[in-house]
Order: C-alpha cells, then sequence, then structure tokens
C-alpha cells in the first residue's frame, strides 16, 4: 500500500491535492499542522484542536526531552496518550530550537551539545538519539537532526551545515531501519529527510536531491524563514522543490501566513506546520478574509457581529467582536483560547478552500481570488510584527 496518494492536480501551477495514510489516520493535503510544542496547542484542548479540522499536530523532540523527559512520557505509553490526543503527531528533530534557544551550543560531527535554557543543564542531541527519543515518544512522522543556519552566515558555514545534515541523515536512517526491522509496514512510523542548502540555488538543488535519493517516506524543507527576504524565500524554496519526487509528500517546515499558503501550495507543497496562528491570536491578532485585523482597536469595542461573518469557528459562531475586544482589554485567560480557535480554524477552511479547488479544477482561480480580495496579500501584513516560526506554540 502507497503512503502517499495524488488525487488531483491543477493545470496551471505545480499544486497537488493528497492523500497520507499514517498508521494513526489519514491526513488530507495540502495538510496545516498546528504547533503542539510542549505536548500542547496552547490554550486548547484536543478536542478544541480537534474541531478547528487539524488532521495531524506537531510536537518539539527539544523541548520533551527537557520537560517532562521521556521517561515520563514512556510511563503513558507514548505521547498519544500523554497529551490525550488520539490523530498522527509529528515531531520536529529539535535541531532548530538548539539552534535558537540553547545558552550555550557547540555543533560537532558526532551531534550538538548545549546547555539547556530552563535551567542551564548540559544535553546532547545525536542523530541516533534524536531517532530513539521519537520513537519513545511514538511518533507517527520522525523528523532527523540537521544543523541549522540563519539567513546571513559565510558561505563555507552554510555549505558545512548542508553536508552535515547530509551525513546526519545517513545516520538517522540507518537508526530508524535498525530500530523498526520487526515492525509490519502499516504500525510503521515515517521518517522524512531534511533538505538545506542555505541560501544559494544550486545547493538547494543538491541537497534535495541528496535527501530524494535515499529511502525516506517524505521531503522536508528546512533552513528557510530564518530572516531573508520574501524574493529570496521564494526562490530557494522553488529551487528545492524542483528536484523532489511527485510521489512523495513534501513538508515546508516554519511556514503558516495565509499569503505564504496560497504559494507554497502552488509551488507543490503538501504539509506546513507554524506558530503563527496562535501566537498572533495571544496578541490579539486574527486572520479575517479582508486580512489581519488587530481586536483590541477601539474600534471593535460596539461591535455586535462577529470577527468574520462569513467563519464557522466556535468562536464566530458564539461571540462578538465586541466580547473578544472586552477579554483582551481585561486580560481574560478566555481570550486567548477563543482567538487561537478563530486562527487556527481560519487557516483549516483555508486548506480545505484549496483541496476543493484542486478536486474541482479550479484552484488558478480560486488563488486569483485570493490574491485579488485580500489586503496585504502580496506582502506579508499578516505576519508584520510576529517571527514567522519560533520555539513556542
Amino acid at each position: 500500500m502507497h503512503s502517499f496518494t495524488i488525487v488531483a492536480r491543477d493545470r496551471t501551477t505545480e499544486a497537488r491535492a493528497g492523500i497520507l495514510r499514517t498508521r494513526r489516520g489519514i491526513v488530507q493535503t495540502p495538510a496545516f499542522m498546528p504547533v503542539g510544542t510542549q505536548a500542547t496547542v496552547k490554550s486548547l484542548s484536543p478536542e478544541e484542536v480537534r474541531a478547528t479540522g487539524a488532521e495531524m499536530i506537531l510536537a518539539n523532540t527539544y523541548h520533551l526531552l527537557l520537560r517532562p523527559g521521556p521517561d515520563v512520557i514512556d510511563l503513558f505509553g507514548g505521547l498519544h496518550s500523554f497529551m490525550g490526543w488520539d490523530g498522527p503527531i509529528l515531531t520536529d528533530s529539535g535541531g532548530f530550537q538548539v539552534f535558537s534557544l540553547a545558552k550555550l551550543r557547540r555543533v560537532t560531527e558526532r551531534g550538538v551539545l548545549f546547555r539547556s535554557h530552563i535551567d542551564g543543564s548540559l544535553h546532547e542531541l545525536t542523530p541516533e538519539k534524536v531517532i530513539d527519543l521519537q520513537l519513545v515518544f511514538g511518533s507517527d512522522i520522525l523528523m532527523p537532526l540537521d544543523d541549522v543556519v540563519g539567513f546571513g552566515e559565510p558561505e563555507e558555514r552554510q555549505r558545512e551545515a548542508m553536508d552535515r545534515t547530509h551525513r546526519w541523515l545517513e545516520r538517522s536512517l540507518a537508526q530508524y531501519q535498525e530500530r523498526t526491522a520487526l515492525l509490519r509496514s502499516d504500525a510503521r512510523p515515517f521518517l522524512f529527510g531534511i533538505a538545506q542548502g542555505g541560501f544559494d540555488t544550486r545547493r538547494r538543488r543538491a541537497s534535495a536531491a541528496f535527501v530524494a535519493s535515499l529511502p525516506v517516506d517524505g521531503v522536508a524543507i528546512g533552513g528557510l524563514s530564518v530572516g531573508e527576504p520574501r524574493t529570496l524565500f521564494d526562490a530557494m524554496l522553488a529551487a528545492s522543490l524542483a528536484e523532489l519526487p511527485d510521489d512523495r509528500p513534501r513538508y515546508l517546515m516554519g511556514v503558516g501566513a495565509p499569503d505564504d499558503l496560497w504559494r507554497a501550495v502552488a509551488l507543490g507543497v503538501d504539509l506546513f506546520d507554524c506558530v503563527l496562528p496562535t501566537r498572533l491570536a495571544r496578541h490579539g491578532a486574527l486572520f479575517t478574509r479582508g486580512g489581519r485585523i488587530d481586536i483590541t482597536a477601539a474600534r471593535f469595542k460596539r461591535m455586535t457581529a462577529p470577527v468574520d461573518e462569513q467563519c464557522d469557528c466556535y468562536t464566530c459562531r458564539h461571540f462578538s467582536a465586541a466580547y473578544l475586544h472586552h477579554l483582551f482589554r481585561a486580560r481574560e485567560l478566555l481570550a486567548y483560547r477563543l482567538a487561537s480557535i478563530h486562527n487556527l480554524r481560519f487557516l483549516q477552511n483555508l486548506m480545505a478552500t484549496m483541496r476543493s479547488a484542486l478536486v474541482e479544477g479550479t484552484f488558478g482561480t480560486a488563488l486569483e481570488r485570493f490574491v485579488a480580495h485580500t489586503p496585504g496579500a502580496r506582502g506579508g501584513a499578516w505576519e508584520s510584527d510576529a517571527v514567522r516560526r519560533g520555539e513556542e506554540g
């Protein structure tokens, strides 16, 4: 049985709709994964996350290693039981968090030695340990350890990080194959590879081709959304995708602004994750069909209609914009929950719109309509005061 099947394609772009079959259920693609970094999507219960339309969520190996620790998760038989989520879970390797959070880190060929951002304790992540941790967690999609570099790093460092990421992937794959050798194919978690390459199109293409040459179940594109200009982001993404196989899912890590999602799907991306919708929600920034709004603004104080009258989320079906404005002004905890529900449902509706358009053969028209009717759709206005990718959900 093939784990990934393409069910529809767009004639004018590279967009495609598919079905990813994991051992804990089907994920319809293109799909957005809410980020549950520390075994929770912030402020929401698993039932509320599921009600937004999410089929798979993301958690993070770095954070779960530090808190609560693999021994605690193992007591519960894995992450699903521990956090009460019965759907598929993808766990990031922690490479980006080491890059962005660790107080002190040293990258060697063996792995990464770092001090916790929580208490300064010393830890080491190796490609082999990262695989073993995710198997303890019971993750359905495992991500290998990668060497992450930010925008502006010297060319030599970018090349070094790419080459090391490739070597670490080969070690990760060997560890994964050994640990899962006795599992039935339908009980086996997936292992994706991560293509890097920094900010050179030739390296991007070479890295994607290398990862695709290995027996991985999908290919992730990493090392983007780390401070580079939007035009450079687009060019690097296109270069990576040009070398990826058609028969495996393509996962763009750390991207979740609505305009980025539309453009990336048009280029052929299948999976996404990002902290953006929940992080913005906690600051009162809400997605609407007319663009992003600040619910704390005075104009919403007496607005009796919901935030978005066309939205079918729990928040918009039960509460007015004035009520959300009041909650944020009063700093009531319910504000963060209701805003997060809305933003996540908005993105899930967006992905559903894309999937339907692909099946119906109208994706190009739907993309044009989004750009034409959404203020700031070409300028990244959705995320102007928030980083695209971060350490928390």
